[in-house]
């Protein structure tokens, strides 16, 4: 995602002395998941033990704490000895489940006096002393690795301070098959702009509806190393540039005679493409666009039309009209290499013009993102690296199933077979795509480990 925007809340800060001294205080509790299930000795490791965790209700007294320490103050814009009071009796109630709606607050904080306030109540809260710097990430990544509960009512309490600072926001924050203890923000306003008026700017990851595009002898302004999405649909060919897709992050585009919806999360390294038409009486064409917020470092897309808000990575809507009537996309395959291998395989593609960069030439993949997500994501399935390539891929029996890239690369290049049950590799213009035994696509993509892990968990490895 861009560069957080300034909050427009405010905040004055009165520190309670004995709210402070109070935050010495702590309690063991034991490292099981919010189901009963033992946490994995690798989550135990890393984060360490998960604090006692109360059920039922919050008690009145709490309720009317949590409203002033988090409603409150965001709809007043102020951070006064109220809401200081407040906090030191969420404290005193030592109830971890409150934590959650802790960090959304300290996400829009500015301030390093309040942000060290809050840290510290976090800190007390989880029986663990947690540092200063990037204290929100670093709380989040222990609430998600714990699996802490949501607080009753939370999304509530989430919704009054999220909508508080982008009112956009009203109608994705809604009941729906999302786990909201996941959702933050990624520090960009929602793109709201109807459909086909993608011309118009925006403060916002600015999506593109139906790019102009050129023929391959006229994208001069192309380097052959340069990274491309490649999109094959009814034998029409189309190379989407990563330079475009880091400054746009979603395309709603048409090839081969079908409608898509191409969303590209710079955070998890993937490009995925989505059918947007052939859908059941009644629905019309999604349009995609970002929502601003973010799923465990991975972008919330949204239909604009519906404001339904879709899993990114695996295609279902999970909130609003179009989950109500149990859709989900499907993929085409993106394959992920080189412009000088692309159009060499394929001279007939197309390719999205230079001027959709919008005068930009960003490269997070080795810069911004390098060095791990910069998100919250919690733990992280041990068996890759975070940032290691996979390409994955559904089979005939439901079961996802994850390639590391470098691996089957080789191979692949060595002649080798690579097969999963129904899934056959096969090298595609110095990039990998999956097909059925029969040949037929199966839409697969290149990701990071790290995404396609948690959003696929127990996912299958190939291991070569």
């Amino acid at each position: 995602m861009a560069p957080p925007v300034q909050s427009r809340s405010r905040f004055r800060i009165t520190l309670v002395a004995s709210l402070v001294a109070a935050l010495s205080l702590v309690w063991p509790g034991d490292a099981r998941a919010k189901d009963g299930a033992p946490l994995p000795d690798y989550v135990v490791e890393r984060f360490g033990t998960p604090p006692a965790i109360p059920d039922g209700p919050l008690p009145e007294g709490l309720q009317a704490a949590v409203q002033a320490a988090f409603v409150d103050s965001m709809e007043n814009g102020t951070w006064g000895e109220a809401q200081t009071t407040a906090l030191g009796e969420i404290v005193e109630a030592k109830d971890p489940r409150i934590v959650w709606m802790i960090t959304d607050l300290m996400r829009f904080i500015t301030q390093p006096q309040l942000n060290a306030l809050l840290t510290a109540a976090a800190s007390h809260l989880l029986g663990k002393d947690m540092p200063q710097v990037n204290s929100w990430g670093i709380v989040t990544d222990h609430l998600i690795a714990w699996d802490i509960p949501a607080p009753p009512d939370y999304l509530t309490v989430k919704r009054a301070i999220f909508t508080s600072v982008v009112p956009g926001w009203d109608r994705i924050f809604v009941e729906g098959d999302i786990d909201w203890r996941h959702v933050s923000w990624g520090g960009v306003l929602i793109d709201d702009r109807a459909y086909d008026t993608t011309d118009e700017p925006c403060n916002c990851i600015p999506a593109a509806d139906n790019p102009a595009v050129s023929t391959a002898d006229e994208a001069t302004w192309l380097k052959d190393d340069d990274i491309v999405f490649g999109i094959e649909v009814n034998g029409e060919y189309r190379a989407y540039p990563r330079r475009i897709m880091e400054v746009r992050e979603m395309v709603n585009d048409t090839l081969g005679g079908r409608h898509l919806g191409i969303p590209y999360c710079t955070l998890c390294g993937a490009a995925q493409a989505y059918f947007t038409d052939d859908l059941p009486d009644g629905v019309e064409r999604p349009v995609l666009r970002t929502s601003g917020l973010l799923i465990r470092s991975n972008k919330v897309m949204y239909d604009v039309n519906t404001y339904s808000v879709f899993d990114t990575f695996r295609g279902d809507a999970v909130t609003g009209p179009l989950a109500e009537k149990n859709l989900k996309l499907k993929q085409a395959t993106v394959v992920t290499t080189d412009w000088g291998r692309w159009k060499a395989a394929h001279p007939e593609t197309t390719v999205l013009v230079e001027d959709l960069a919008l005068g930009r030439d960003f490269d997070f993949r080795n810069t911004r993102d390098a060095n791990g997500p910069i998100f919250p994501v919690g733990d992280v399935d041990p068996r890759l690296p975070v940032h290691e390539d996979v390409i994955g891929v559904i089979t005939a029996s439901g079961k996802p199933v994850a390639f590391q890239r470098s691996k089957a690369f080789v191979a692949l290049m060595n002649g080798d077979e690579i097969a999963f049950e129904n899934v056959r590799l096969k090298l595609d213009a110095g990039g990998i795509r999956a097909v059925d035994a029969d040949g037929s696509d199966l839409g697969s993509h290149q990701a990071f480990w790290f995404a396609w892990s948690q959003f696929y968990p127990g996912t299958e490895l190939w291991e070569g």
